[in-house]
């Protein structure tokens, strides 16, 4: 859960980008062509983080190839598996992971002092379904995700890029849902969750207009309750307390 995979990679004004390049998610095997959605900010690390990604990376933390990836492989078993897009610090993937222990989980976080974490604490609770790319999550997507083979993918409070001039910065545009969606398999799912109600009123529309996507929600408004595996995160309790909105969504590929 985080906004790290929906930020800039430089702090240049997004008026200033060529209008040549692509909108978020087009080019995923060729990264210079679109307007990356992150930035890779320095961050402090901890000495439990560096620890953990020392003596826990090795087993837990997967290279970027460009060649498939094998789940059983990497898992050491057959199950579902779903695909986390900017996992934060990695408290609610720990928490989602413990709690749907017959799925494997893989997480894209680009910033280590995350990556650290999440090894922290699948040491600390010796979580075995969680595998982490450190690594651009496009470029996983194409390289390393079989289309097809995703049971169900989370994106958690990305980056909402406020300013209408970086709205086009979003993770969620329509080139890229058309392109996240190739790879869950039908009857697979697709959780979005935002605090930034412009963010959540474009995802709907996104989301809502991809033929390729149903929406499962019966409320009137399209948006999702939160499903119970979905925890609540310090962040989002705090803005609850004061009175911010939270909206889920959850779409199914077609079968």
């Amino acid at each position: 859960m985080s906004d790290s995979i929906d930020s800039i990679d430089d702090p240049i004004d997004s008026d200033s980008i060529n209008a040549s390049e692509s909108p978020a998610g087009e080019g995923v095997n060729h990264p210079k062509a679109r307007i990356r959605s992150f930035v890779v900010r320095p961050g402090r690390m901890g000495t439990g983080q560096v620890r953990a990604l020392a003596e826990l990376g090795p087993r837990f933390v997967l290279p970027f190839k460009d060649e498939a990836l094998d789940y059983e492989a990497a898992f050491g078993r057959q199950a579902p598996v779903v695909f986390e897009i900017g996992f934060g610090m990695g408290a609610a993937t720990a928490q989602i992971a413990q709690a749907l222990p017959d799925i494997d989980f893989i997480g894209c976080e680009v910033h280590e002092p995350g990556v650290g974490a999440l090894l922290k604490l699948i040491g600390e609770q010796d979580i075995a379904n969680i595998r982490i790319f450190q690594h651009d999550a496009f470029e996983v997507l194409g390289a390393m995700i079989p289309k097809g083979s995703l049971a169900g993918v989370h994106i958690y409070f990305p980056d909402p890029w406020h300013k209408k001039r970086h709205n086009k910065r979003r993770l969620v545009q329509p080139p890229f849902i058309a392109k996240l969606v190739q790879h869950v398999a039908p009857g697979g799912y697709l959780h979005l969750a935002t605090d930034w109600e412009p963010y959540a009123q474009q995802m709907l529309e996104v989301l809502s207009g991809d033929p390729d996507l149903v929406n499962t929600s019966t409320r009137a408004d399209g948006y999702a309750d939160k499903p119970e595996y979905r925890p609540l995160t310090k962040f989002e309790n705090r803005g609850l307390k004061l009175g911010h909105g939270v909206w889920d969504l959850v779409f199914k590929r077609k079968a």
